[in-house]
């Protein structure tokens, strides 16, 4: 790139209980788990040893204001030194009625609402909340102000896995209605740059700094332990939602 490329770290927030069991959160406000905790603690431990090595490696760390993320955010704010910059822009899609249950009960409970959601209609909007594409403009407006803010800068937002999705698909063109082929994974460390123009993806799902295999919803089966390189490189299945939220 040989334009001023502004660089974004994008994060998930670690593991939280409703993960495990893949209820919905959306903007509800739930705690990291004890292994989220340990996920985030694991984090801002590697972000340390990057700015032992490298100097100063972000100029603004910001996060979703849902607790999840803030509790993954704080610790990489104090490796960095610096002031933790809380948005209401970075929280998840509103997942309205669907929010505190499981797919099943959704099924069972809004059987309608749950097969629009599952056809991968970007438009539909879930009763009480947002379509995939009100939250996709959303949370590309608020990049793209980002980008004209803080041209040549190394961001970190921490955020959802929904966040991350829309990131990646605003920087590859890839569209809402096409399932993902990437994974989404609970304290992963995810780079984006752009020059102004062009988009480019530098790594995705480091998930180097944890020792132990992390999930990503997408699946029924929660991804077996086989380690972090392995997991990286295993193709995901979405089903729809992500599950990730």
């Amino acid at each position: 790139m040989n334009r001023t490329t502004t660089t974004f770290t994008l994060i998930r927030h670690g593991e939280t209980d409703w993960n495990r069991v893949k209820r919905i959160q959306g903007h509800t406000d739930i705690p990291l788990s004890v292994e989220g905790e340990r996920q985030a603690a694991r984090l801002g431990e590697r972000i340390a040893r990057d700015v032992a090595a490298h100097g100063r490696v972000f100029d603004h760390v910001l996060t979703s204001d849902l607790r999840r993320a803030v509790q993954t955010a704080e610790p990489v704010a104090r490796a960095c030194g610096l002031p933790l910059v809380r948005t209401a822009n970075l929280r998840e899609r509103h997942y309205g009625v669907f929010e505190t249950r499981v797919p099943d009960e959704i099924e069972a409970e809004f059987p309608q609402d749950y097969a629009r959601w599952q056809s991968r209609d970007p438009d539909f909007t879930i009763p009480g909340g947002e379509s995939t594409r009100a939250f996709y403009t959303r949370i590309t407006e608020f990049v793209s102000q980002l980008l004209r803010d803080y041209a040549g800068q190394h961001l970190a937002l921490v955020a959802h896995g929904g966040v991350l999705d829309c990131c990646y698909r605003f920087a590859t063109g890839l569209p809402l209605s096409e399932p993902r082929s990437y994974p989404l994974l609970n304290a992963s460390v995810n780079r984006l740059a752009c020059d102004g123009e062009r988009w480019q993806v530098l790594s995705w799902a480091d998930v180097s700094h944890l020792d132990h295999a992390v999930r990503d919803e997408s699946n029924d089966k929660p991804r077996a332990a086989e380690g972090a390189a392995q997991a990286n490189a295993a193709a995901v299945t979405d089903r729809v939602d992500p599950r990730v939220v």
